[in-house]
Protein backbone atom coordinates (compact mmCIF):
# COMPACT_ATOMS: atom_id res chain seq x y z
CA UNK A 1 0.00 0.00 0.00
CA UNK A 2 1.36 3.45 -0.94
CA UNK A 3 2.18 5.78 1.92
CA UNK A 4 0.26 9.03 2.20
CA UNK A 5 3.29 11.20 3.02
CA UNK A 6 5.69 11.86 0.14
CA UNK A 7 9.28 12.94 0.65
CA UNK A 8 12.06 14.43 -1.46
CA UNK A 9 15.64 13.81 -0.34
CA UNK A 10 18.15 16.62 -0.70
CA UNK A 11 21.41 15.13 -1.95
CA UNK A 12 22.50 12.21 -4.12
CA UNK A 13 25.44 10.90 -2.10
CA UNK A 14 25.78 7.76 0.01
CA UNK A 15 23.89 9.45 2.87
CA UNK A 16 21.03 10.26 0.51
CA UNK A 17 20.86 6.61 -0.54
CA UNK A 18 20.90 5.50 3.09
CA UNK A 19 18.25 8.06 4.07
CA UNK A 20 15.96 6.84 1.31
CA UNK A 21 16.35 3.26 2.58
CA UNK A 22 15.51 4.21 6.18
CA UNK A 23 12.59 6.49 5.35
CA UNK A 24 11.04 3.91 3.02
CA UNK A 25 11.49 0.93 5.36
CA UNK A 26 10.91 2.51 8.76
CA UNK A 27 8.75 5.64 8.55
CA UNK A 28 5.44 7.01 7.33
CA UNK A 29 7.18 8.62 4.35
CA UNK A 30 7.60 7.35 0.81
CA UNK A 31 10.63 8.82 -0.95
CA UNK A 32 9.65 9.92 -4.46
CA UNK A 33 12.76 11.73 -5.64
CA UNK A 34 16.09 13.38 -4.96
CA UNK A 35 17.27 16.94 -5.51
CA UNK A 36 20.73 18.48 -5.91
CA UNK A 37 21.86 22.02 -6.61
CA UNK A 38 22.31 22.54 -10.34
CA UNK A 39 26.09 23.01 -10.12
CA UNK A 40 26.44 19.52 -8.59
CA UNK A 41 23.80 17.68 -10.63
CA UNK A 42 25.54 14.72 -12.28
CA UNK A 43 22.69 12.26 -12.86
CA UNK A 44 18.98 12.36 -13.61
CA UNK A 45 17.99 9.09 -11.93
CA UNK A 46 19.04 7.42 -8.66
CA UNK A 47 17.62 4.02 -7.66
CA UNK A 48 14.87 4.48 -10.20
CA UNK A 49 13.78 7.87 -8.84
CA UNK A 50 14.25 11.27 -10.49
CA UNK A 51 17.07 13.60 -9.44
CA UNK A 52 16.03 17.21 -10.11
CA UNK A 53 17.70 20.62 -9.70
CA UNK A 54 17.13 22.09 -6.25
CA UNK A 55 16.61 25.53 -7.78
CA UNK A 56 13.60 24.17 -9.72
CA UNK A 57 12.27 21.81 -7.06
CA UNK A 58 8.73 23.26 -7.06
CA UNK A 59 8.37 22.49 -10.77
CA UNK A 60 8.72 18.77 -10.04
CA UNK A 61 7.42 18.30 -6.48
CA UNK A 62 4.80 20.69 -5.13
CA UNK A 63 5.48 21.97 -1.57
CA UNK A 64 1.88 21.33 -0.55
CA UNK A 65 2.22 17.63 -1.31
CA UNK A 66 5.83 16.84 -0.39
CA UNK A 67 8.12 17.06 2.62
CA UNK A 68 11.88 17.56 2.38
CA UNK A 69 14.94 16.19 4.14
CA UNK A 70 18.52 17.26 3.40
CA UNK A 71 20.57 14.06 3.71
CA UNK A 72 23.91 15.84 3.89
CA UNK A 73 26.70 15.10 6.36
CA UNK A 74 28.94 17.68 8.08
CA UNK A 75 30.08 19.52 4.94
CA UNK A 76 31.18 23.09 5.79
CA UNK A 77 30.69 22.36 9.49
CA UNK A 78 27.05 21.48 8.84
CA UNK A 79 26.36 24.75 7.00
CA UNK A 80 25.34 23.08 3.74
CA UNK A 81 22.72 20.88 5.41
CA UNK A 82 21.39 23.86 7.35
CA UNK A 83 21.22 26.05 4.25
CA UNK A 84 19.34 23.49 2.15
CA UNK A 85 16.83 22.82 4.92
CA UNK A 86 16.26 26.54 5.52
CA UNK A 87 15.76 27.18 1.81
CA UNK A 88 13.27 24.33 1.43
CA UNK A 89 11.32 25.48 4.49
CA UNK A 90 11.19 29.07 3.21
CA UNK A 91 9.76 27.74 -0.05
CA UNK A 92 6.91 25.99 1.76
CA UNK A 93 8.18 22.44 2.28
CA UNK A 94 7.63 20.70 5.59
CA UNK A 95 10.90 19.39 7.02
CA UNK A 96 10.85 15.66 7.75
CA UNK A 97 12.69 13.91 10.59
CA UNK A 98 13.61 10.28 10.97
CA UNK A 99 14.04 8.51 14.32
CA UNK A 100 14.82 4.82 14.02
CA UNK A 101 12.38 2.42 15.61
CA UNK A 102 15.52 0.63 16.84
CA UNK A 103 16.79 3.63 18.79
CA UNK A 104 16.10 3.93 22.53
CA UNK A 105 14.65 7.38 23.08
CA UNK A 106 13.18 8.18 26.50
CA UNK A 107 9.64 9.53 26.56
CA UNK A 108 10.48 13.11 27.58
CA UNK A 109 13.30 13.73 25.09
CA UNK A 110 12.65 16.88 23.07
CA UNK A 111 13.56 17.04 19.37
CA UNK A 112 13.69 20.00 17.05
CA UNK A 113 12.80 19.68 13.36
CA UNK A 114 14.77 18.05 10.57
CA UNK A 115 16.70 15.47 12.62
CA UNK A 116 18.01 12.04 11.63
CA UNK A 117 18.57 9.43 14.35
CA UNK A 118 20.01 6.06 13.38
CA UNK A 119 19.60 2.70 15.11
CA UNK A 120 21.17 1.80 18.47
CA UNK A 121 21.27 5.35 19.81
CA UNK A 122 20.49 5.66 23.51
CA UNK A 123 18.95 9.03 24.35
CA UNK A 124 18.30 9.34 28.06
CA UNK A 125 15.69 11.34 30.05
CA UNK A 126 15.47 15.12 29.85
CA UNK A 127 17.72 15.40 26.79
CA UNK A 128 17.02 18.25 24.36
CA UNK A 129 18.10 17.98 20.73
CA UNK A 130 17.88 20.99 18.47
CA UNK A 131 17.04 21.42 14.79
CA UNK A 132 18.97 19.74 11.98
CA UNK A 133 20.90 17.26 14.14
CA UNK A 134 22.26 13.92 12.90
CA UNK A 135 22.95 11.09 15.36
CA UNK A 136 24.68 8.30 13.44
CA UNK A 137 24.60 4.74 14.81
CA UNK A 138 25.31 3.66 18.38
CA UNK A 139 25.72 6.85 20.41
CA UNK A 140 24.96 7.48 24.09
CA UNK A 141 23.40 10.87 24.86
CA UNK A 142 23.30 11.22 28.65
CA UNK A 143 20.51 12.61 30.80
CA UNK A 144 19.86 16.35 30.94
CA UNK A 145 22.24 17.03 28.05
CA UNK A 146 21.57 19.46 25.20
CA UNK A 147 22.69 19.14 21.60
CA UNK A 148 22.19 22.47 19.90
CA UNK A 149 21.12 23.09 16.29
CA UNK A 150 23.03 21.83 13.22
CA UNK A 151 25.27 19.29 14.97
CA UNK A 152 26.57 15.98 13.61
CA UNK A 153 27.34 13.17 16.06
CA UNK A 154 29.05 10.22 14.39
CA UNK A 155 29.12 6.65 15.72
CA UNK A 156 29.80 5.37 19.27
CA UNK A 157 30.11 8.83 20.80
CA UNK A 158 29.48 9.21 24.53
CA UNK A 159 27.94 12.48 25.69
CA UNK A 160 27.69 12.16 29.46
CA UNK A 161 25.09 13.77 31.72
CA UNK A 162 24.49 17.53 31.92
CA UNK A 163 26.58 18.30 28.82
CA UNK A 164 25.93 20.92 26.16
CA UNK A 165 27.15 20.48 22.58
CA UNK A 166 27.42 23.85 20.90
CA UNK A 167 25.74 24.81 17.65
CA UNK A 168 27.16 23.40 14.39
CA UNK A 169 29.69 21.12 16.08
CA UNK A 170 30.98 17.74 14.94
CA UNK A 171 31.82 14.78 17.19
CA UNK A 172 33.97 12.06 15.63
CA UNK A 173 33.79 8.31 16.14
CA UNK A 174 34.37 7.22 19.77
CA UNK A 175 34.65 10.79 21.08
CA UNK A 176 33.78 11.17 24.76
CA UNK A 177 32.49 14.13 26.78
CA UNK A 178 32.71 13.78 30.55
CA UNK A 179 29.87 14.95 32.82
CA UNK A 180 29.01 18.66 32.87
CA UNK A 181 31.16 19.57 29.84
CA UNK A 182 30.07 22.44 27.60
CA UNK A 183 31.37 22.28 24.05
CA UNK A 184 31.58 25.63 22.30
CA UNK A 185 29.87 26.26 18.99
CA UNK A 186 31.64 25.27 15.76
CA UNK A 187 33.82 22.70 17.50
CA UNK A 188 35.43 19.85 15.57
CA UNK A 189 36.20 16.87 17.82
CA UNK A 190 38.24 14.15 16.16
CA UNK A 191 37.88 10.38 16.66
CA UNK A 192 38.81 8.91 20.07
CA UNK A 193 39.08 12.36 21.66
CA UNK A 194 38.25 12.64 25.37
CA UNK A 195 37.14 16.04 26.69
CA UNK A 196 37.07 16.63 30.43
CA UNK A 197 36.48 20.39 30.54
CA UNK A 198 34.65 23.14 28.68
CA UNK A 199 35.89 24.29 25.27
CA UNK A 200 36.00 27.61 23.46
CA UNK A 201 33.99 28.42 20.32
CA UNK A 202 35.66 27.19 17.15
CA UNK A 203 38.00 24.72 18.87
CA UNK A 204 39.55 21.97 16.76
CA UNK A 205 40.62 18.73 18.47
CA UNK A 206 42.67 16.39 16.31
CA UNK A 207 43.20 12.78 17.28
CA UNK A 208 46.59 11.20 16.72
CA UNK A 209 47.01 8.58 14.02
CA UNK A 210 48.32 5.32 15.47
CA UNK A 211 51.81 4.49 14.24
CA UNK A 212 52.72 0.93 13.17
CA UNK A 213 55.17 -0.93 15.37
CA UNK A 214 58.65 -1.64 14.03
CA UNK A 215 57.94 -5.36 14.07
CA UNK A 216 55.44 -6.72 11.53
CA UNK A 217 52.21 -8.42 12.61
CA UNK A 218 53.20 -11.83 11.12
CA UNK A 219 56.56 -11.70 12.91
CA UNK A 220 54.94 -10.66 16.20
CA UNK A 221 52.50 -13.56 16.03
CA UNK A 222 55.14 -15.92 14.58
CA UNK A 223 53.17 -16.82 11.48
CA UNK A 224 54.17 -16.97 7.84
CA UNK A 225 53.63 -13.74 5.92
Amino acid sequence: MAKARKLVIGGASAFAEIAREYFDADSDYQVVGFTVEQAHLQQSVLHGLPVVPFEALEQHFAPADHAFHAAVTYTQLNRLRARLAASAKARGYALASYVSSRAFVWRNVQFGEHCFVFEDNTVQPFVRIGDNVVLWSGNHIGHHSVIEDHCFVSSHVVVSGFCRVGRASFLGVNATLANNVTLGKDNWVGPNTVLMKDTADGALFRSEQSEPARVSAPRFFRVAA
